[in-house]
């Protein structure tokens, strides 16, 4: 923790003294308590012990395709820079300046030879180094000393993951499984069609919770159920032996196409699962047809389902034969959250022939509205002081409890290590 913040006091130490209390008394089949989704303090907190601590996903490998190639991001207060360096390596750093502060990269994407600071060209390599500062720092200046203060990073299957924790936990075993689960995509040959940003002023746990669950599905997205069946696995108390035979159907077309499928689960953070559209569909569109004509990698049957990738605090994907969805979701403030959304599809794949933008889009601009509306109104009722924790259905909810039980482990658990850090730097 940052000495100065130790020598001035935690201003937040009751609120996450009384953040762990309710954590620690709250009813497991319940909703949260009405201040983890209205309180700006518990937001802080949110943002200190699960987005500065968790791996989050970046963006995707392919948005960087080459050296020099960056992206940016805002993790709270933290902007970040992701680059490609030397020999196709991929490097995170705080994206500000060792001089006096300032970001460096102020575009959301670009391509540098170097990372050179707007304000006073203090400039950096690309592996984070400090190549130039001026003779105005003095002959005894050494500039070694202020290279750029690192990021943890990894990255597997497509995606970048970064992590702002000093000690980030353990995410390999899951990082292996999704470089097998995504082989079949070729993701360094993939790009991004399109890419959206949806304001909703909702928790952005109220917007995760949402997604963790398909109970309002049938009265609310009527484009997604063209095509979409809401059952992640067989073993759904509410799945149809018609689904189980629809599931084992499709299930032997993808073995002989040597495509993975298998549920793979690591805790409550994370799952892979392929499952099948509904029969006669192939696609997330309007009418469940290809919305690219070119299939993606070695894919060559388009009728792969949608392959649903997990990835808490904050991302959900859909992985069809023709393209793929990527979501994340990020915090803004205690009452409003960003959501973005990104169409991958096939390098090559030329769009007005192969893909049309609009038509690839619809279902999902669609969802998302709806989803925002949804998220917004649930916003407004909780802010009402009538509000209290409600029962989660454990059939049609139970995507949601793990959420708020992977949540409130976590929260726990890094408020445990941060009292400890706390306790060690006062004793110090």
């Amino acid at each position: 923790m940052d000495t100065t913040v130790l020598s001035l006091g935690d201003p937040l130490a009751p609120a996450r003294k009384a953040t762990a209390e309710m954590l620690r008394e709250r009813n497991t089949s319940f909703s949260l308590p009405q201040p983890f989704y209205n309180d700006e303090r518990l937001f802080q907190i949110d943002m200190q012990e699960i987005f500065h601590k968790e791996w989050l996903i970046a963006g995707m490998t392919c948005e960087i395709p080459s050296k020099g190639n960056y992206l940016t991001l805002q993790i709270g207060d933290n902007p970040v820079i992701v680059v490609r360096g030397a020999e196709g390596k991929v490097h995170a750093f705080h994206n500000v300046c060792r001089h006096r502060g300032s970001r460096l990269c102020v575009s959301e994407k670009g391509k540098v030879a170097k990372l050179v600071c707007p304000y006073h060209q203090w400039t950096y390599e690309l592996d984070g180094r400090l190549l130039f500062a001026g003779s105005e720092m003095g002959a005894d200046f050494n500039l070694a000393d202020y290279s750029l203060k690192p990021v943890n990073v990894k990255t597997a299957g497509g995606y970048i993951f970064i992590s702002l924790a000093k000690e980030p936990p353990a995410i390999d075993e899951f990082l292996r499984t999704l470089d097998h689960y995504m082989e079949p995509y070729d993701m360094e040959n993939t790009k991004v069609a399109v890419k959206t940003t949806l304001m909703e002023k909702a928790n952005w746990k109220l917007v995760l919770e949402n997604n963790r669950e398909c109970y309002h599905c049938s009265g609310s997205h009527p484009e997604l159920l063209n095509t979409l069946l809401e059952w992640d696995d067989t073993n759904d108390p509410r799945a149809s032996q018609e689904f189980k035979d629809h599931v084992a159907d499709s299930a032997a077309k993808w073995e002989a196409e040597k495509i993975p499928y298998l549920h793979a689960g690591f805790g409550l953070r994370n799952r892979i699962v392929r499952m099948p559209l509904l029969k006669g569909t192939v696609s997330m569109t309007m009418d469940g047809k290809q919305g690219c004509k070119k299939l993606m990698g070695r894919i060559q049957n388009p009728d792969l389902g949608s392959m649903r990738i997990l990835h808490l605090p904050h991302s959900w994907n859909h992985c069809m034969g023709d393209h793929m969805i990527v979501f994340t979701v990020w915090p803004i403030s205690a009452q409003e959250t960003m959501v973005t959304t990104k169409w991958l599809v096939r390098k090559d794949a030329v769009e007005g022939e192969d893909y049309d933008v609009a038509r690839l889009r619809e279902v999902w601009d669609a969802t998302n509205d709806q989803d925002r509306r949804l998220a917004e109104e649930n916003q407004r009722g909780i802010n009402s002081t009538a509000y209290q924790p409600g029962p989660y259905s454990k059939t049609y909810e139970f995507g949601v409890i793990n959420f708020i039980d992977w949540y409130s482990e976590r929260m726990l658990n890094n408020l445990g290590e941060e009292s400890a850090h706390v306790r060690e730097a006062s004793v110090g």
